[in-house]
């Protein structure tokens, strides 16, 4: 057995028995949602929660008075704002804030791979929520898929910081992640009780085959938007024929056609990463 085998079997063995540490849902993600939950949820409940967060309050007064929602009259505190966008959009926004939090590395070898995972992160989330509008697909919550889609890497990037084998090897540390991001992925969505629709992101956004018999969904979104995330780069994924990959057809966009350069989606891509850094 070679050593890309054995360091496999090792992570799946620690994931099946509960020993391979996986990210949690920062607290005030989860206070907020809980608040959503609840029937009875009023926006001055939430804000509640929110307002003990100064920097994550500050933020989204400025998101829901940027361009992507702003409406005519300014917003000028947090419970109009939720009140404004609404408590499930709140709560979207709100997750997708905090998810920064989790791609912190504690060594110079791999703070360079967390920051690039989460540049490509936020840039696959900028076009989920442009291609969302396509499908009559909820932005903000396609935008969330797009952010948490590779988060199944994160713990084999912690786990590597104590791993000589595979942190002075990126190589080996691509191949690790490429095959078992999903499989952890999914574990971490779920454990999370993240709806079905966003851990099937995780589980199977690498299926560019998938092609089932319902409507598009985020997974679709977030095929296609991560493909369009590579278009300019040596990525493997753009020397395959995009024609042939069913979310294209599934959402009704041309293979051919590049999002990011369209000149009317320039403003809502710059303003969520913007809002994402």
């Amino acid at each position: 057995m070679n050593t890309e085998e054995q360091i496999l079997e090792g992570f799946l063995d620690d994931l099946e028995h509960n020993r391979l540490v996986l990210p949690t849902l920062p607290e005030v993600a989860l206070k907020v949602r809980d608040a959503v939950e609840k029937q009875d949820a009023s926006a001055g409940d939430i804000a509640k929660i929110i307002s003990i967060d100064v920097a994550l309050s500050a933020r989204l007064l400025q998101v829901c008075n940027s361009p992507l929602y702003r409406t005519r009259t300014p917003v000028e505190n947090i419970q109009t704002a939720i009140a404004r966008l609404g408590n499930i959009q709140v709560r979207n926004l709100v997750s997708s804030m905090v998810m920064q939090q989790m791609f912190q590395a504690t060594s110079d070898v791999l703070d360079k791979k967390m920051r690039s995972a989460w540049e490509h992160s936020t840039n696959v989330a900028s076009i989920c929520f442009v291609l969302a509008a396509t499908a009559g697909i909820p932005k903000d919550q396609a935008m969330l898929a797009g952010l948490i889609h590779d988060i199944g890497a994160l713990p084999i990037m912690v786990h590597a910081e104590t791993m000589p084998e595979l942190r002075d090897d990126p190589a080996l540390l691509n191949k690790i992640i490429m095959k078992l991001h999903t499989i952890i992925g999914e574990k971490i969505l779920r454990d999370w009780e993240f709806p079905k629709s966003l851990v099937d992101v995780a589980a199977q956004h690498e299926n560019l085959n998938r092609n089932p018999e319902t409507g598009a969904d985020y997974v679709d979104v977030v095929i296609v938007s991560n493909l369009q995330s590579y278009i300019g780069s040596n990525h493997p994924c753009t020397k395959i024929d995009w024609s042939t990959i069913p979310a294209f057809q599934r959402l009704g966009i041309e293979s051919e056609v590049n999002i990011i350069e369209i000149e009317e989606n320039q403003e809502s891509l710059q303003e969520v990463k913007t809002m994402l850094a």
